[in-house]
């Protein structure tokens, strides 16, 4: 299953919860309205201030920190761009012979790491890719040196080719790694818990109106199950 349909069931979900909670809470309320009259919402105000405000903190720094992560594994992306592009120029310091060899191993090279990314909502596809392109990395490295110790090669290539191979080679776990890099699951546990409690006592706060307003109880559920959606989306993007 994609991603994209992973995260819609799960905010589908908080969305149709939401609304439960709601209607949870104001038969709640009505019910404590009739066993107490006007007095069963005193006092509530400070309680339902503290959840929302906890809410909208936790919402605000979830979405500050997969905003923060998508703008890392965006600038990775560049830099591993950079990284390949910088070694393949270099190879035109190795002697002429080994240079098309190098270049066609390049350019798998490019294929594997671009169906990594590509696939990467199936992890066995994904981890197929990730692991040719490891062996390329190596078949790459091997031929390098063996075109550096060639007779006829340059004193300066070793110094030039062999550490933009390195950051080539290095920019691939710190990639892998940023892709995997995700809050812990209580901190979205928790987001949803508390969505959950405000829609609880949201629908309790309702209860001073006479009218059933269905318009503001599916306006609250979808902010904030939209919220809670482009969070989810950005930290997986």
């Amino acid at each position: 299953m994609s991603h994209e349909i992973i995260v819609f069931l799960v905010t589908l979900c908080l969305f149709l919860g939401m609304l439960l909670f709601l209607e949870i809470g104001r038969r709640i309320g009505i019910r404590r309205r009739k066993e107490e009259g006007g007095s069963a919402a005193e006092g509530v105000g400070a309680v339902d201030g503290a959840v929302f405000a906890l809410l909208g903190l936790l919402i605000a720094f979830t979405f500050s920190g997969a905003s923060s992560r998508f703008d890392t594994r965006r600038n990775l992306v560049v830099e591993e761009t950079n990284d390949i592009g910088t070694a393949y120029l270099r190879i035109d310091m190795l002697p002429a012979d080994a240079q098309p060899a190098l270049r066609e191993s390049f350019r798998r090279y490019l294929d594997a790491r671009i169906e990594v990314y590509e696939r990467f909502t199936d992890l066995t596809a994904a981890k197929e890719s990730l692991a040719k392109g490891d062996e390329l990395q190596r078949q790459i490295w091997r031929q390098a040196v063996a075109a550096i110790r060639a007779e006829g090669a340059p004193p300066a290539a070793a110094m030039l080719v062999l550490p933009a191979l390195n950051a080539m080679i290095d920019i691939t776990t710190t990639r892998t790694m940023a892709i995997q890099m995700h809050p812990p699951m209580v901190i979205f546990a928790m987001l949803f818990g508390l969505a959950l409690a405000a829609s609880l006592l949201a629908g309790y706060s309702m209860t001073g109106s006479r009218v059933h307003s269905w318009f503001h109880m599916l306006g609250f559920a979808l902010v904030m199950a939209v919220a809670v959606y482009v969070i989810l989306d950005v930290e997986e993007g």
